[in-house]
């Protein structure tokens, strides 16, 4: 571990702040983006669902307890 720190230290600095950092992009992009696709899918579809839920217990509640409010209770 001492002889890459030793390694970087010997190197300017857009070397490790420019240089590196676009070598990671360019072999690991596709990686990483379908990695944040596959996130940002999961999330639209979790609040999707829990927008679809949501709008269920609403419409089911106002159908069923329209008749009669102590059945709102026992939730």
């Amino acid at each position: 571990m001492d002889g890459i720190r030793e390694t970087f230290a010997g190197m300017p600095w857009w070397v490790k702040w420019v240089a590196i950092p676009l070598l990671v992009l360019f072999v690991f992009g596709g990686v990483i983006t379908s990695i944040l696709g596959a996130l940002i899918s999961f999330v639209f579809k979790l609040l999707l669902f829990v927008a679809l839920v949501g709008g269920l217990v609403f419409v089911v509640k106002k159908f069923t307890g329209s008749g009669s409010k102590s059945s709102s209770r026992d939730w």
